[in-house]
């Protein structure tokens, strides 16, 4: 053999060599674009989608999305797991069984106490769906608003610890992915994929070290005039017969069956997001407005034989 087939012959011999070499040294050090220690079996996704920015769905925004979300509200879900219209349902039942409970018992109170008097009531009624709505609307503004302004100061806060201590904030993290059943080296991976993106890391700092999200929150505009509405709707079932029938007992009765209706409709729609029985749900909800409506009924009849 020549010496220089001699060379070709050693060169690929060696050339050999070392491609098992390359293989297990790029097994062992992972995928080629995670972090050189991480576990090679670890899923490569993202666990941490981008939520939209915390004033996205105040002021005109949250109003133009409000019809969507009660269209929304009416469509099949599309995973039993789901909870969508979850921002409107709280301010929407809440203000419309308040203002039927409210304004019937208030109505009962003072039918009560004024006895056949329809002016008496009707001035009433009108009176609590007024002070009612107002009263809901501001409420559910601040409330929605000042959560909106914690998470705003929670995110300033997050974004000046991430930049002055960010070795701590990520210990803090891969403790957080670890308490859940993650290993080390898995939360090490995924706390260091987090961490690139540092508008993804101080969203997931805020939602899994302080458990506050801009998705489960509302427009303040929307949540106060949705419970305006809703209390106004509620507030004037009750009312609407003596508007109509000018008092009497005639008045009276359909008040409490109208009111009763509505309170059990509610029920019906609360049972459909709660996937608790209709039935039983809608009864429960009509029974405690009947029984806070006989309570006012009795008190006034009391306070009325007391004063005259």
């Amino acid at each position: 053999m020549s010496p220089a087939t001699k060379r070709r012959a050693t060169g690929s011999t060696a050339r050999a060599a070392k491609q098992p070499a390359r293989k297990r040294a790029s097994a062992l050090k992972g995928p080629a674009n995670g972090p050189a220690n991480g576990p090679a079996n670890v899923p490569a996704t993202d666990p941490t989608p981008k939520t939209a920015s915390v004033g996205g769905t105040d002021g005109a925004g949250g109003l133009a999305a409000l019809p969507a979300r009660f269209r929304a509200f009416f469509e099949p879900p599309a995973s039993p797991h789901e909870t969508r219209g979850a921002s409107v349902v709280r301010p929407v039942v809440f203000g419309a069984t308040d203002g039927l409970v409210c304004n019937l018992s208030l109505i009962m109170g003072v039918a009560g106490a004024a006895g056949e008097d329809p002016h008496s009531i009707v001035i009433a009624g009108i009176a609590g769906l007024l002070a009612g709505g107002f009263s809901m609307a501001v409420g559910e503004y601040v409330s929605v608003r000042s959560q909106r302004e914690l998470l705003e100061y929670q995110i300033d806060l997050q974004r000046h610890q991430l930049h002055h201590t960010p070795e701590q904030e990520r210990q803090i993290l891969r403790e957080i992915y670890e308490a859940k059943g993650l290993s080390r080296a898995e939360a090490h991976l995924i706390v260091d994929r987090i961490m690139r993106d540092p508008e993804r890391a101080i969203d997931t700092f805020v939602r899994e070290e302080i458990g506050l999200s801009a998705g489960t929150m509302g427009s303040p505009v929307a949540a106060g005039l949705g419970s305006l509405s809703a209390f106004a709707v509620g507030a004037m079932v009750p009312l609407l017969p003596f508007l109509i029938l000018s008092g009497g007992q005639a008045a009276f009765a359909l008040s409490i069956a109208a009111s009763g209706i509505a309170l059990f409709a509610i029920g019906l729609a609360v049972s459909r997001l709660t996937h608790r029985h209709a039935i039983w749900t809608g009864v429960r909800q009509a029974g405690l407005g009947g029984i806070a409506a006989a309570v006012t009924f009795g008190i006034g009849s009391l306070l009325g034989t007391a004063v005259h």
